[in-house]
């Protein structure tokens, strides 16, 4: 089989969808994954160029079906050489997307405060992790292709893990913690040949982040970066791809800031 093997989590749309059409179009076989958007996902897929793709869903949040995941995933494709770990939420699902999920220390009684710990860190800390398990072992057990190296994981977190989210505290806390996993990563899964890295994007023009960008707010937001505008997902894959080529090895354990200069550390 040609190209290498890609899994791609929360690929239906957004920067997932971006990342998945650009390892596509470098030759690569691409695994889509979704949680609810069926539709979107099955529309990515038939649009992806190449041949070999597949179509996986799974809720991160939970074990079984992230092993199941992975399970599909190498049945599929062969060989899995490339993780990214893009899946994440930013807002409780059950209040559909909109700015009910926030979830600032004093405005939300404890319920709904611990919900949204629990939500987030599910799907956006847990199932990251215990999906690179399952990759990650799978990567040590079979050979890579010929000359090819043994695997890369990109995991995409967040500038927000550096300057605060203080009306969703548990998603700043979730992309914390998945760049500090991704440097543990990076040290123990060295001697195999494995490089991880993460990639700390700012504000993304994606469609679930038109409400805001279209808002009155949206200058504001746009004026974070001195370039005076925000990211696009096209603009986040290519930075993925870069970080997954064969030649980046040595980027492994960093996390590389990606906002425009809207925060400097």
């Amino acid at each position: 089989m040609s190209g290498r093997g890609v899994l791609v989590t929360g690929s239906s749309r957004g920067v997932g969808a971006a990342t998945a059409q650009a390892f596509a179009a470098r030759g690569d076989r691409v695994v889509v994954h979704y949680r609810a958007a069926e539709d979107r996902a099955r529309e990515l897929l038939d649009s992806l160029p190449g041949e070999g793709h597949a179509l996986v869903r799974a809720d991160l949040a939970d074990p079984a079906q992230v092993q199941r995941l992975a399970a599909e995933a190498f049945d599929a494709v062969g060989r899995v050489d490339v993780l990214v770990n893009n899946a994440a939420l930013f807002l409780d699902p059950a209040d559909g997307g909109s700015r009910r999920g926030d979830h600032r220390i004093t405005d939300v009684d404890y319920d709904a405060w611990v919900r949204a710990w629990q939500v987030t860190l599910a799907t956006n800390l847990l199932g990251a992790a215990n999906l690179t398990w399952c990759v990650a072992r799978h990567m040590i057990d079979v050979a890579p292709a010929a000359g090819a190296p043994r695997g890369r994981i990109v995991n995409v977190g967040s500038r927000g893990a550096y300057r605060g989210e203080p009306d969703v505290p548990a998603y700043g806390a979730s992309k914390a913690g998945l760049h500090a996993f991704g440097q543990s990563m990076a040290i123990a899964l060295a001697p195999e040949g494995i490089a991880v890295v993460s990639l700390a994007p700012g504000f993304i023009a994606t469609d679930m982040a038109s409400g805001l960008l279209d808002a009155p707010e949206g200058d504001a937001i746009r004026a974070q970066s001195p370039f005076g505008r925000v990211a696009t997902p096209e603009e986040v894959a290519g930075a993925v791809l870069a970080l997954a080529e064969p030649g980046a090895e040595w980027v492994s354990g960093a996390v590389v800031d990606f906002n425009g200069a809207s925060y400097l550390r």
